[in-house]
């Protein structure tokens, strides 16, 4: 259990990273604080936003 533990760090610290600079690119583009609010929120989840966008490219529209 300790080796798959293991090998699950990396894309937790990938998870991480994106968080800090999603949440830094949501929020400095924040003009009011509850769009900071939101943008926050917005960074808790861009994987759903990063996905979308790929499938969309993908399927071409």
């Amino acid at each position: 259990m300790a080796k798959h533990a293991q090998q699950n760090a990396a894309s937790g610290a990938v998870y991480g990273l994106g968080l800090i600079g999603a949440a830094i690119y949501f929020i400095s583009h924040a003009t009011t604080f509850w769009l900071g609010v939101l943008g926050f929120l917005k960074a808790i989840v861009w994987p759903v936003f990063l996905v979308y966008q790929a499938f969309g490219k993908l399927a071409g529209g």
